[in-house]
């Protein structure tokens, strides 16, 4: 079975310090996440997915409350990620208002040279039949790409290309939640390219956030990209599980980020999730 989820009006927020997205309606009640987008929710959907799809199919509505209605917002999130994300850009989703059959996206693109917003809609499908297959997200969007990031960017996109101390990173962040202020970059550049892996990976069933960069190693730069191994740790939210990729990435300013290779490492029955981070 295939079958639509759209959000009504989803604000989310490019990260520079905690997550603080809000997605809202013009009326309901607001359901907060107000957490870092890592944590784990624990008892905050008693429903199975039986019980949400056909609520779904007979109203037309998502309720907030429901792990579809972040789910759903999560996996555009992770779309425009793809399209948009840089070491200075990473959207999240922090919260959830209401559902229905339309769409609206408003982006509020916040960094340290200030914010702006652009609005979006979005339809997302998740295709029925055998086998996996990534959602459909088609997206049309008004000043999502007004913000300047451009300086960060070309004095890291400089910084790294023709260094001769090739950047590397462990346990980011670590087990206490922190990080260093240089490795903030990498670890928004890995949860970037986890969006290509988790859009790639998401059904009806499943919420996925990266938990972790276990490690990523600077490779020598190649026509003018820079390149990085990523070892990540992904957490899917519904089944408690952290699942190991790693990645090969490529990034500079006028490219965006590509991931040339993705390799599925085996299972950490004994993983867990590492704490949010702090600033």
């Amino acid at each position: 079975m295939g079958w639509t989820l759209l959000i009504l009006l989803v604000v989310l927020t490019v990260v520079h310090g905690n997550p603080t997205v809000t997605v809202r309606s013009g009326s309901g009640p607001t359901v907060g996440f107000n957490r870092h987008p890592n944590s784990v929710p624990l008892g905050e959907d008693t429903q199975t997915t039986t019980e949400v799809v056909e609520e779904v199919m007979m109203t037309g509505v998502l309720n907030p409350s429901h792990y579809p209605a972040r789910r759903a917002a999560t996996v555009v999130q992770h779309y425009l990620n793809t399209r948009y994300g840089s070491p200075y850009r990473w959207l999240f989703l922090s919260t959830v208002n209401s559902g229905s059959a339309e769409v609206g996206v408003e982006m509020d693109d916040q960094h340290t040279l200030g914010s702006v917003s652009g609005q979006c809609s979005a339809e997302l499908l998740f295709p029925g039949g055998e086998g996996q297959n990534a959602p459909q997200v088609q997206v049309s969007c008004e000043g999502l790409c007004q913000s300047n990031t451009t300086a960060q960017e070309e004095a890291f996109y400089q910084q790294h290309r023709a260094s001769n101390n090739l950047a590397s990173g462990s346990n980011i962040p670590d087990g206490y939640g922190h990080m260093e202020p240089s490795m903030k970059p990498f670890w928004q550049l890995g949860g970037v390219a986890s969006s290509f892996i988790m859009l790639r990976e998401s059904n009806e069933s499943t919420l996925y956030n990266m938990a972790q960069v276990a490690n990523f190693t600077q490779l020598e730069t190649e026509k003018d990209q820079l390149r990085f191994n990523y070892h990540v740790l992904l957490h899917e939210m519904i089944s408690q599980e952290i699942i190991h990729w790693k990645l090969l990435v490529t990034w500079s300013p006028e490219q965006g980020v590509q991931v040339l290779q993705t390799e599925l490492q085996p299972k950490c029955h004994h993983c867990e999730a590492p704490p949010s981070t702090t600033n």
